[in-house]
């Protein structure tokens, strides 16, 4: 009986060991399982036989590998061949460059030679023809003289100095008038455009003054005034008070009524609306007036220079004509010309600058 029991113990050890590597292959608690069986025969397992069954059955285990996810890539996508370039910062040209700018004035340079080709070919011919009729004895030389006699007469009288101190007296008579007239004819001639209590208050007299001639009231200026300067600054005033003031009168009451009505909606004050919407569109008209007193400005003082001056443009050839220095007189008539295509020129350059504005006409 002793010998069986001893026998069947070591078939309990191969029980409990078979059945704790089942159970730690097919379930998770195969290691309680193998440790109760091989109690209950009564044999104790080794503390390192549960580690070693684990490993067996991890290393029996299939392999799970993760699935790799892979990103897909992300192009940028390529723009198209016929996207224009970007454009350039705000305040930035293209082309603004140096080199640009030289390449488009070699560029207009043909039209502008073309241009000044065509506005000087008129006075060309004229002085062509000048220098040619009193050579040909077409006119008598002695009051007529070539033009190359005349430029020469010029060339003396600015190499002595008579040139220019004639010249610098006519220019600062002229300017002060005509400057005295534009601050005194722009505003009052707005103020009569704009209100027409003014207007029917001042009209009767104006309509009186303007229809007199400068030159007719030169001896009641030198009576009141006397021989000086006053007198010459004076009839120049008043002779170009007349052109800016009408223009500006007529501006004022013929500017758009569309831009009125315009304004008037948007609620502008009286204030504004004269200055944003009367103003500008009065400046075409106000400097054609002003263009006009450039003019009459060095023609009536040459007319006063002439009676009672010592200096100036007009007693130079006044004085040349008494001492039949012809070509010395041409010269100065030459010279008066000049400043005034000058000084139009200037105002014309201003007018632009102010109007800049205005849409050129196109035709």
């Amino acid at each position: 009986m002793s010998s069986a029991t001893g026998t069947s113990t070591p078939t309990g050890t191969g029980t409990g060991t078979n059945a704790g590597s089942r159970s730690s292959t097919n379930t998770p608690t195969g290691t309680t399982t193998g440790t109760t069986a091989g109690t209950a025969t009564g044999k104790t397992l080794t503390p390192g036989s549960a580690s070693i069954a684990e490993a067996t059955a991890a290393a029996q285990a299939p392999s799970v590998r993760a699935p790799s996810v892979q990103s897909p890539s992300v192009q940028a996508p390529s723009l198209p061949s016929s996207v224009p370039p970007p454009a350039p910062p705000p305040g930035v040209r293209r082309g603004s460059g140096p080199t640009a700018r030289f390449r488009r004035a070699a560029g207009r340079l043909p039209y502008l030679l073309l241009k000044g080709a065509t506005k000087s070919a008129a006075v060309v011919a004229l002085l062509l023809l000048w220098e040619a009729a009193p050579r040909l004895g077409l006119v008598d030389r002695t009051f007529l003289p070539p033009f190359s006699e005349v430029a020469g007469a010029w060339w003396g009288l600015a190499a002595d100095g008579q040139l220019a101190d004639n010249t610098g007296a006519s220019l600062v008579r002229s300017f002060s008038g005509f400057a005295l007239a534009v601050v005194v004819a722009v505003p009052l001639g707005l103020l009569i455009g704009w209100y027409r209590p003014v207007a029917d208050l001042l009209g009767p007299l104006l309509e009186v003054f303007r229809n007199t001639a400068a030159l007719a009231l030169l001896p009641v200026f030198v009576l009141l005034l006397g021989i000086g300067e006053t007198s010459k600054i004076s009839i120049v005033m008043y002779a170009c008070t007349w052109p800016i003031l009408l223009n500006t009168v007529s501006a004022v009451r013929h500017v758009d009524p569309t831009l009125l009505r315009l304004a008037r909606s948007m609620d502008l004050s009286a204030p504004h609306l004269f200055q944003k919407v009367i103003l500008p569109s009065s400046v075409p008209v106000m400097f054609t007036g002003i263009r006009l007193a450039g003019a009459a400005s060095i023609l009536v003082l040459v007319a006063a220079e002439m009676i009672g001056a010592k200096a100036g443009l007009g007693y130079l050839i006044n004085a040349s004509q008494y001492n039949f220095a012809i070509p010395q007189m041409y010269a100065g008539i030459l010279t008066i010309s000049a400043i005034g295509v000058a000084f139009n020129q200037f105002l014309v350059t201003v007018e632009r600058r102010l109007s800049s504005w205005r849409v050129p006409a196109t035709g």
